[in-house]
């Protein structure tokens, strides 16, 4: 209901009723009991189905989750053991009539979020719901009435009551439904939330940058800037957003000249993110891809000095496109320059539109018949001919034989090259964005 008035689209439909679960079952023949104490039951309607509950109250509860039992009862008492008001509307369909018993309508009209009654109560009840008030805030962009608030500060250290999986769905959907998470972030961490269950992020908070790269402020201001400025609302990108800075007070150092310095943060992260979605039970899909653009987000910095081949290698990569948004994200939340940002795209859409990484016309054994034995040497020459050919110095497989037998015969070339730019990087502190 909350939705529909709003005018949003709504993402399911509950539906309550005084039938009980077994009248439920009776009217729909190919009904399913998936909670018959708690009068859940799952009917069909199409391709869907439809959670119906029965008019309820709670009694009691034993782990901050779940109630200990129910009782079947009339739809106000249903009403009144619901967690916000603007969750507890009910639309009579036949009547076409909206039915509020606790002013949901005026708090939806001023966008609030209020808790039904007592808020401590309904905390107790299930703590998760103090993640969802600040969820609804986020999305909705409205407020949180001030003793729900505080009620959930004093409340914010029972959230680990709460199971990690849901912890992070709850999360998950700020960051991925808000218009600007960033306020989400910002209620997490007022709220107390945030140090008990991401107290790495929470460690950001005060944590001084640079300011000639960081005029925004400090490392929290700048994530929660970056979360606003993104671009797209998928889970890699957003918690790729979200720990990208992750390692920078583990790594923060001043050096003697006075300049804040955050040396090897990018690896630091990648580990800590990696400890992180662990700990909250995020896929491992999730989890490698976040610790990957974790880990590389800071190679945009030598993105000028780079061979082709190195930076042809890095657009292939399956996730570059989300490192792109990253790196955005990145530079619009600090100094705002995206010069390095659209070379790299360009780069991007130019190989996109060929084979990124053509097979090797070179393999070991043409290396062998040359005359190279097998050995560390061997992989060194294979690396110098494949960069070569996809730096695009010769037109076909034959031309760079003759090269690399021409380059064996004068001992010209050294068995080993770097894989990035060998020149001396300017002067740039390694926290820079651009």
């Amino acid at each position: 209901m909350r939705n529909a008035l709003l005018r949003r689209n709504p993402v399911d439909i509950d539906i309550a009723t005084n039938a009980t679960p077994d009248e439920v079952a009776w009217i729909f023949p190919g009904a399913r009991f998936v909670g018959k104490s708690f009068g859940v039951t799952l009917v069909p309607g199409g391709e869907k189905w439809f959670e119906v509950a029965t008019f309820r109250r709670d009694v009691g509860t034993a782990d901050g989750r779940r109630p200990l039992t129910v009782e079947f009862t009339g739809p106000e008492e249903d009403a009144r053991r619901r967690d916000f008001t603007i969750n507890a509307l009910f639309y009579d369909p036949v009547r076409e009539l909206v039915i509020d018993y606790v002013n949901g309508l005026q708090d939806l009209d001023q966008r609030v979020v209020r808790a039904v009654g007592d808020p401590r109560a309904r905390f107790r009840e299930d703590f998760l719901r103090m993640l969802r008030a600040i969820r609804f805030a986020s999305v909705l962009e409205f407020e949180i009435d001030s003793q729900t608030f505080d009620a959930i500060k004093e409340a914010a250290p029972h959230i680990l009551q709460i199971s990690a999986e849901r912890i992070f769905q709850e999360l998950d959907r700020i960051w991925t439904e808000s218009d600007k998470p960033g306020r989400g972030l910002y209620l997490l961490r007022d709220s107390g939330l945030l140090e008990h269950i991401l107290p790495e992020v929470m460690a950001m908070n005060g944590v001084e940058q640079p300011p000639e790269f960081h005029p925004e402020g400090d490392v929290f201001v700048h994530t929660a800037l970056a979360l606003n400025a993104m671009e797209g609302r998928d889970s890699v990108l957003a918690w790729s957003v979200l720990l990208h800075d992750v390692g920078k007070p583990q790594t923060q150092i001043l050096t003697p000249d006075g300049q804040i310095r955050f040396p090897g943060h990018a690896n630091v992260g990648a580990e800590m993110a990696d400890a992180i979605l662990r700990r909250l039970r995020a896929s491992n899909e999730l989890r490698e891809a976040v610790i990957h653009l974790v880990r590389h987000h800071m190679r945009f910095v030598d993105w000028p000095r780079m061979k082709a081949s190195t930076r042809r290698k890095i657009v292939a990569h399956p996730l570059f496109e989300k490192e792109l948004a990253l790196h955005k994200a990145d530079c619009l939340a600090s100094h705002g320059l995206l010069d390095t940002w659209a070379a790299a795209r360009e780069e991007f859409e130019r190989f996109r539109a060929e084979p990124a990484l053509p097979k090797p016309w070179i393999r070991g054994r043409d290396l062998l018949a040359l005359g190279i034995p097998e050995g560390p040497e061997l992989g060194s020459w294979l690396r110098l001919a494949y960069d070569a050919q996809l730096e695009g110095r010769f037109d076909d497989r034959e031309s760079l034989v003759t090269w690399l037998r021409e380059q064996l015969a004068s001992n010209r070339l050294p068995p080993s090259e770097p894989d990035e730019p060998t020149a001396p990087p300017p002067a740039q502190p390694e926290d820079s964005s651009a």
